[in-house]
């Protein structure tokens, strides 16, 4: 009796040093709290340690690369970006004026990093260039020319596009010819040169897939629509690799949900575990919906998000290990509501549509949550921000704490993904764990996106320079942020004083996103 009770200590004591000892190594493509610091606090929820460079690093791709190397050795997985080791995060990906023979060399340091740490799961996500529908001068996130031309650039890339998948007719041809005079000769060149250098190292990499020195490869393809030059490179790009098993490379629509996904498959393939997850959507298009700033139905998305975060999907929602619940508009629309100055204005009639179709898919939830299903929610319905009329139902129907995961805090892809990934892992952690994330969530999604940043937009929208405003925060900064502080606190203390104990920054000095730190 003695012995076997001595053995089972020395088993529990290297089964906690095992777990304890497990480390993830982690470089985000930016700083941004949804880019880093949000991810990594779900995986630490779980005891794992996360090995991050320090963020100074993040924009030199040599510095990064030295850092990577130096911690490789030591971790049990890699989750790593693409654009940060190649050109300094994903925004300079857009811009960058970097040496064709610079990348490839830095595109070269994969293979050697795999060759010396032939043991790490290494897991790889990188990006197709975006192509925003316009330009907005002053925007920091492209390159100085698309504020100006923006529009026109998008528009000959859609014409291109078609062009080259269906037949233009005479009338857009005319207009695709007046593009290429109108926008200067030497803007396109840089723009397209740019682009074909970023695709190159793009297929470079998934070579090093095909050759087993990368584990996952993902592929994104943020704010870009059905004709674009983000579709159409990727239409490039997939027959690239069609060789390639989904299980080891895609190409998806989204971006910042990937680092959510791969640390999730990360600690799946640690544990040598495959979740079980069930997809179920609102009434009417569901999962045929489209969204805004993607070219394919969610249901797609969805279905290989699932395969990113190595879980498997099944049909019933009885034998999953989470079921996501995802929020869509009957008609198959997403609605602009949060992020635009002046804020829009629903009307009578467009409140009622969308209060009737939050407390369908409320009790849709409800029923789910009585059945003790493990459920998460994908809150798509609008871009930027949750539906107020859903989060409205969840509050009084006492739903919002008896979940496993929420999202809703950007594009849809991007709240898909993050709530995929969560509930996924949420089986693995406490209750209080899981509290604590979707407190997170809720004070970032539905508080600051929807709420108090439709507040500021309201009142910067008197002001002549409103928009730059927004941008860049500037000398009204710490104005601003008394205010996103007070009425943050005063919606917590509405709806969930229990985690009202917070402060909100915004670590990028512009309104589109904020940092909340609790305690």
């Amino acid at each position: 009796m003695l012995k076997k009770f001595f053995l089972t200590l020395v088993t529990m004591f290297f089964l906690a040093s095992s777990v304890s000892a497990e480390k993830i190594l982690f470089i985000p493509h930016d700083n941004r709290p949804v880019s880093f610091q949000q991810p990594a606090e779900v995986i630490k929820q779980l005891g794992y340690e996360i090995i991050s460079p320090p963020t100074e690093f993040l924009t030199q791709p040599d510095q990064l690369w030295a850092w990577f190397f130096e911690n490789a050795p030591f971790c049990n997985a890699a989750v790593v970006s693409s654009d940060a080791l190649l050109y300094g995060g994903l925004i300079p990906s857009r811009s960058h004026e970097i040496p064709a023979e610079i990348l490839n060399s830095r595109v070269e340091n994969f293979k050697i990093l795999r060759n010396n740490n032939p043991n790490l799961n290494f897991y790889l996500f990188g990006s197709l260039m975006r192509t925003p529908m316009f330009g907005t001068p002053g925007d920091r996130e492209e390159s100085d020319y698309y504020g100006q031309y923006g529009t026109q650039i998008f528009q000959l890339t859609m014409l291109l596009d078609k062009k080259e998948t269906s037949k233009l007719n005479n009338q857009e041809k005319l207009y695709l010819n007046t593009l290429q005079m109108e926008i200067p000769a030497e803007i396109l060149e840089n723009y397209f040169s740019r682009r074909e250098k970023n695709l190159s190292a793009t297929k470079k990499l998934l070579n090093f897939v095909r050759e087993g020195y990368i584990d996952f490869f993902i592929i994104g393809r943020d704010d870009n629509a059905p004709l674009s030059q983000t579709h159409r490179e990727n239409r490039q790009l997939l027959a690239y690799m069609k060789d390639i098993p989904k299980t080891k490379a895609q190409s998806h629509a989204g971006i910042d949900e990937f680092a959510m996904l791969l640390l999730t498959r990360a600690v799946n393939d640690i544990q040598g575990s495959i979740p079980f997850v069930n997809v179920q959507f609102n009434r009417g298009k569901g999962e045929k919906t489209v969204p805004h700033y993607s070219d394919e139905e969610i249901g797609t998305t969805i279905r290989e998000e699932i395969i990113i975060a190595g879980a498997m999907y099944v049909p019933k929602p009885k034998n999953a290990d989470f079921v996501l619940f995802v929020n869509t508009d009957p008609n198959g629309k997403t609605f602009e509501l949060h992020n635009s100055v002046p804020p829009v204005i629903l009307t009578k009639k467009q409140e009622k549509y969308l209060e009737r179709n939050a407390k369908n898919f409320s009790a849709m939830i409800e029923d789910a949550v009585n059945q003790n299903l493990p459920v998460g929610v994908a809150d798509i319905i609008t871009a930027n921000g949750s539906d107020n009329f859903l989060m409205e139902q969840l509050y009084e129907k006492n739903l919002l704490f008896k979940l496993q995961s929420y999202g809703g805090w950007n594009t849809a892809t991007n709240s898909s993904g993050f709530a995929l990934g969560t509930g996924i892992l949420a089986k693995k952690m406490s209750r209080k764990s899981i509290d604590r994330l979707l407190a997170r969530r809720y004070l970032d999604d539905w508080a600051y996106q929807a709420n108090v940043r439709t507040k500021i937009a309201a009142e910067l929208a008197k002001i002549p320079n409103g928009l730059q405003i927004c941008l860049n925060y500037g000398d009204y900064e710490p104005q601003l942020v008394k205010k996103e502080n007070i009425w943050m606190h005063e919606f917590a203390v509405k709806y969930f004083p229990q985690w009202n104990d917070f402060v909100v920054s915004n670590p990028w000095h512009r309104m589109f996103e904020c940092r909340i730190d609790f305690d």
